[in-house]
């Protein structure tokens, strides 16, 4: 083989390795990805089961449940539709009724129930994620006292 061929082939190598490393970070980044949702779209949304997604929105007065051990149940709504929680394990200290709230997790059974592994509460009192904000913006949500209109 002559230097030529060699450098050739080290280089045809070298790309079909890169290449190989390109599809399988690909691959991981679509088995984690989690569309964000708000409970009206989610009603409207067609998904198949075991789908992965974000609900956002805020934690409907009076649903908040807490069951057997470190089961908690509770409902998040836009105001427009309403979409039933269960959680298992210790939720944020800043969880409360009537907040903002991201949960993390998939739609099971019928009728069916979000089941969350992950509940994110937001921080202070102003604060609200910017997903769940915008869409409840665009739903015409009051968000701080002030009347959001569509």
């Amino acid at each position: 083989m002559s230097r030529k061929q060699k450098r050739l082939a080290l280089i045809a190598g070298g790309m079909g390795f890169i290449c190989a490393a390109v599809i399988l970070v690909m691959f991981a980044f679509s088995q984690s990805v989690a569309y964000f949702y708000v409970p009206s779209d989610l009603a409207a949304a067609k998904l198949p089961p075991e789908t992965r997604l974000r609900l956002g929105g805020l934690v409907k007065p009076g649903s908040w449940k807490r069951g057997q051990g470190m089961v908690e149940s509770f409902e998040v709504t836009d105001t427009i539709a309403t979409v039933p929680v269960t959680y298992t394990g210790i939720l944020p200290d800043l969880f409360r009724e009537g907040q903002g709230v991201v949960a993390e997790g998939r739609l099971e059974g019928t009728p069916p129930v979000f089941k969350a592994d992950t509940v994110l509460a937001k921080h202070d009192e102003t604060y609200m994620p910017k997903d769940v904000a915008d869409r409840l913006k665009d739903k015409g949500v009051s968000l701080g006292g002030k009347e959001v209109i569509k």
